[in-house]
């Protein structure tokens, strides 16, 4: 599973859209938002949660249908489906790549990002971000299990995705304008990690019998 890993880690970066197609994303969403809103520094910084939360989302769904596609395409996907490699660990590695190549890199650019919209409650954008957004690879690797097979089934992806996203999303927005307020974050983001927990726990098991029965 390392050596799926490294591989599909060389290929994003020989590639360059892994890393940095996403990441451009977030950040061109985030900073043309406030112009939107009219520049307003109040209406701003109260719904930064929701604006760095929807965009790190909409910016992870650009990364989801290339994690089996290509492997498909070539097949390769077969081959590693048929190899001593179970299909559970074949799709947690790709889970893994996808978070590493997609949403760690928005991990790291938010606190930035918030500054721009006047969010005062850093202290809690990279825990959040960093649980939802794992949990948010987990379901963009299940939904690739789904369509991989399927003609323009990016197409299909991200109706798949989003419905199952709102949770992580509605919990990851309500600790971040909790912890803005002086309010009860832990209860919000003990809801957002069980969410991640379940999520992650249950995709590989579903994504691999999609993968095989495809």
């Amino acid at each position: 599973m390392k050596t799926l890993i490294l591989r599909d880690l060389k290929l994003a970066f020989r590639s360059g859209s892994g890393f940095g197609l996403g990441l451009a994303f977030y950040v061109v969403l985030v900073t043309i938002y406030p112009l939107a809103l009219g520049n307003d520094p109040v209406i701003i910084s109260k719904t930064a949660p929701a604006t760095l939360w929807i965009g790190a989302l909409l910016a992870m769904l650009l990364s989801f249908d290339r994690v089996f596609s290509l492997d498909a395409e070539d097949g390769s996907l077969d081959l590693l489906l048929t190899s001593n490699l179970a299909p559970v660990s074949v799709v947690f590695a790709k889970l893994t790549t996808l978070w590493l190549t997609s949403g760690l890199p928005l991990v790291v650019g938010a606190p930035v990002l918030s500054v721009i919209l006047g969010y005062p409650a850093g202290g809690w954008l990279i825990p959040t971000l960093t649980v939802g957004t794992i949990g948010l690879a987990a379901l963009g690797t299940f939904g690739a299990s789904l369509v991989h097979s399927i003609k323009r089934g990016a197409l299909i992806l991200p109706i798949l995705v989003l419905p199952l996203a709102v949770p992580s999303v509605i919990f990851g927005t309500l600790a971040l304008h909790r912890a803005a307020d002086g309010g009860d974050v832990l209860s919000a983001f003990a809801i957002l990690t069980g969410v991640t927990l379940a999520t992650v726990a249950l995709v590989p098991l579903a994504a691999a019998r999609a993968l095989s029965s495809a």
